[in-house]
């Protein structure tokens, strides 16, 4: 009984559809199904393409980007009693590799591989930020050209 139910349902909805399709069709003034997805894809397209390369929009974010990533790099290069910090993970690798848990070992190295990677990534980043933060001091926050 179930099953016939829901049979019944899909087909109420895919009727539904079908019909929904159809009227579609017959509004567009043309008998093609194609123009009618078209017409409908254009109506419903996410944004435009961007005008311009969203200078003012960036100088506004930058020095809370400038913060964030400050803060992640005092807390990559905090010491063992800091959550999240390259010397605490290190310290996790080391007790895993003295108690002979080998996998646990592997697993935290690749991670430690990998935050130590971040380094030198954010730093670059910090970099090209404050030349943002800079640009945007001389361009009145990137409103004028």
């Amino acid at each position: 009984m179930p099953m016939l139910r829901t049979a019944a349902v899909s087909l109420a909805a895919a009727g539904g559809l079908l019909a929904t399709a159809g009227l579609a069709v017959a509004d567009s003034g043309s008998g093609s199904p194609q123009s009618a997805a078209a017409s409908h894809a254009a109506s419903h397209a996410p944004h435009a393409a961007p005008t311009g390369d969203g200078a003012r929009v960036l100088c506004q974010r930058a020095p809370r980007i400038d913060q964030r990533i400050t803060r992640a790099l005092t807390r990559l290069h905090g010491d063992a009693t800091v959550p999240g910090s390259i010397a605490r993970l290190q310290k996790r690798v080391d007790n895993a590799g003295a108690a002979g848990h080998d996998e646990i070992k592997k697993f935290l190295d690749g991670r430690l591989t990998f935050r130590k990677s971040l380094v030198p990534t954010l730093e670059q980043r910090q970099k090209d930020v404050r030349g943002v933060e800079k640009w945007c001091a001389a361009r009145d926050n990137g409103s004028g050209s």
